[in-house]
């Protein structure tokens, strides 16, 4: 029997947390058009998506931010928060 959309959709959602190198989360935020214009310029600009723009641009900044930490500090920032948002 052929499967439903609403089933493929949650089959596929279901293999994302284990899809790549360390699984995937999904990000759902709101931004404004400025910054989406922004994002997409800067995505093209550098001939990537904008989904491999924005995961550069995070990772970079997280590694410019922990180079700077002592251990103390660095332990703070990689604990699980106590209330998740």
């Amino acid at each position: 029997m052929a499967t439903t959309s609403a089933e493929r959709q949650r089959a596929y959602r279901a293999k994302r947390p284990c899809a790549g190198e360390n699984g995937e989360r999904r990000l759902q935020v709101w931004v404004s058009t400025a910054t989406a214009l922004a994002l997409a310029r800067l995505a093209r600009h550098a001939s990537v998506t904008r989904r491999a723009f924005l995961e550069k641009l995070i990772l970079d900044a997280d590694r410019i931010t922990t180079r700077a930490m002592s251990d103390e500090v660095f332990d703070q920032y990689f604990a699980l928060p106590r209330n998740k948002r």
